[in-house]
């Protein structure tokens, strides 16, 4: 059965279903923001108001079911990493709604994403630095044409640098290019 991905930006009613998946138990080792309703809710407020980033909500058939952030490399964390070029962005995500684990829907909703951040025409690469230990989610990005480049120590965690060009990108999933009349 064909299902429907789509994409919206997150609001600030969102911030309750949010916190609700930063709690599960799938979700807290990674994302490390199971603190209390308030404080997540202040740390909530600024990435919904930081301009360097986009917050989204990913939703298959309809619903609501996993938590995107889009961001500009330059100006994040992440530029102290590698040298990024001015365009560069990045993507954090995660499947909030347990009954959509292990499904197979990770991939084409990251396929997805990373074809919208492609949009940007300027946008040659697409990072992603997942949680060392989050094998599962290394192994959809390289699924998805993301190579790891290197362990890197962040703030909150050891992660895995990884980039996604523009070039391999469009090559992997050219088909499916096609298929959008891209």
């Amino acid at each position: 059965m064909k299902r429907t991905i789509g994409f919206r930006k997150a609001r600030l009613d969102d911030v309750e279903l949010v916190h609700n998946w930063m709690n599960e138990d799938h979700v807290h080792p990674f994302w490390q923001l199971n603190f209390s309703f308030e404080r997540f809710k202040e740390h909530y407020l600024h990435a919904l108001s930081d301009t360097h980033q986009t917050l989204y909500l990913g939703m298959v058939d309809g619903v609501v079911m996993s938590y995107w952030e889009a961001y500009w490399v330059k100006g994040d964390i992440l530029e102290k990493s590698y040298t990024p070029k001015t365009y560069d962005q990045g993507i954090h995500l995660l499947i909030g709604e347990k009954e959509y684990l292990g499904l197979g829907y990770a991939l084409p909703l990251l396929r997805t994403m990373v074809r919208f951040q492609f949009q940007h025409p300027a946008t040659a690469k697409v990072v992603a630095e997942p949680d060392i230990r989050n094998e599962k989610m290394i192994h959809i990005f390289e699924r998805c044409g993301f190579t790891p480049i290197s362990p890197i120590q962040l703030p909150d965690k050891e992660a895995m640098l990884m980039f996604c060009e523009r070039s391999d990108f469009e090559k992997r999933w050219k088909d499916e290019y096609k298929e959008a009349g891209l």
